[in-house]
């Protein structure tokens, strides 16, 4: 989508900085965007060397020629002087972090945010991991205009797309980056226009709202005495970072990919069975979660019939 003069004489400063954020960057610059600067985290150690190594967004905007700032600290006075050069009229945020006051309210536009979800519901850090987890058949993506509490901002556009049984973490978010960053073009257009309408966020009483906070190492630990759907969606969730996992005789294993299979275990939850030549199933509440895909702590990742060609059974 090509933006129409309106649109591209906007000075817009983008935020962002995994991969998920190249994404709508780059459609911006291809719609034709005024893109001002490119706000990203600074470099950071990483690898056995610890040499620093660039942000995704840093590495695109290098290569478009875009100016880049990489702020510490989003008050320091200095960062906040060059922020203000940059005379933006609109900031857009993705997968960045959260900004004070003194930043998003800096544009006479204000700064707008591309959320992984369909707001108010996955408010949080990891919107996209919670939906599958959760079993969810749907999801989508919001814009809307950054406010004082996190992600209850007015919404201005959203758009939704199903979430497969054999979905993962890791296919939704390759999904979610292509059509957030379509949304996002349209929210500029719509902003540029005036034909957008700012619709604050609906919690009804009897609305059961479903967060997403950040994942951490206790939540990826696989609970065999849950039904087998829940562990195979946990799976999922978790797939391909951080990955839930278990441990097998002794050491952690990781599960990346799995089959649920709704069958009488006939053995207690977290027991498993194998032919120790093609296939390794863990009993659950109601089945067996099959594993496909996995790692053993000190190995490298592999497909289940060639981790047990190599594993010798005590």
């Amino acid at each position: 989508m090509m933006l129409n003069e309106r649109a591209k004489s906007l000075r817009i400063v983008f935020m962002g900085t995994p991969e998920f954020a190249v994404a709508s960057l780059d459609a911006l610059v291809k719609a034709g965007c005024t893109i001002a600067g490119v706000i990203t985290a600074p470099d950071k150690p990483a690898g056995r060397g610890m040499e620093l190594q660039q942000s995704a967004v840093k590495k695109y905007a290098e290569e478009h020629q875009l100016l880049v700032l990489q702020p510490d600290k989003l008050k320091n006075p200095d960062f906040l002087e060059a922020l203000r050069g940059l005379k933006a009229d609109l900031q857009i945020c993705v997968a960045f972090r959260m900004l004070p006051e003194i930043v998003w309210n800096m544009p006479p536009m204000g700064t707008i945010n591309l959320h992984g979800s369909l707001l108010p519901q996955y408010r949080g850090a990891a919107p996209i991991n919670w939906a599958v987890i959760n079993g969810e058949k749907e999801t989508g993506v919001t814009t809307f205009k950054l406010q004082h509490e996190i992600d209850t901002g007015h919404i201005l556009l959203q758009d939704r797309f199903p979430i497969g049984t054999e979905d993962t973490a890791g296919t939704v978010h390759d999904i979610m980056k292509e059509v957030g960053a379509r949304l996002l073009v349209k929210t500029v257009q719509g902003l540029a226009d005036h034909t957008l309408t700012e619709t604050p966020q609906q919690v009804s009483a009897d609305m059961v709202l479903h967060h997403a906070p950040k994942i951490f190492t206790e939540t990826c630990l696989i609970d065999f005495n849950q039904p087998v759907a829940r562990v195979h969606n946990l799976v999922r969730g978790l797939s391909p970072y951080p990955g839930a996992f278990t441990f097998f005789n002794g050491k952690k294993l990781k599960v990346f990919s799995a089959i649920a299979k709704d069958e009488p275990a006939g053995i207690p939850p977290g027991r498993y069975t194998t032919d120790t030549k093609t296939h390794l199933s863990f009993a659950c509440a109601d089945g067996f979660l099959e594993v496909k895909e996995i790692q053993l702590e000190g190995k490298k990742r592999m497909m289940i019939a060639d981790f047990l060609r190599g594993y010798q059974f005590k």
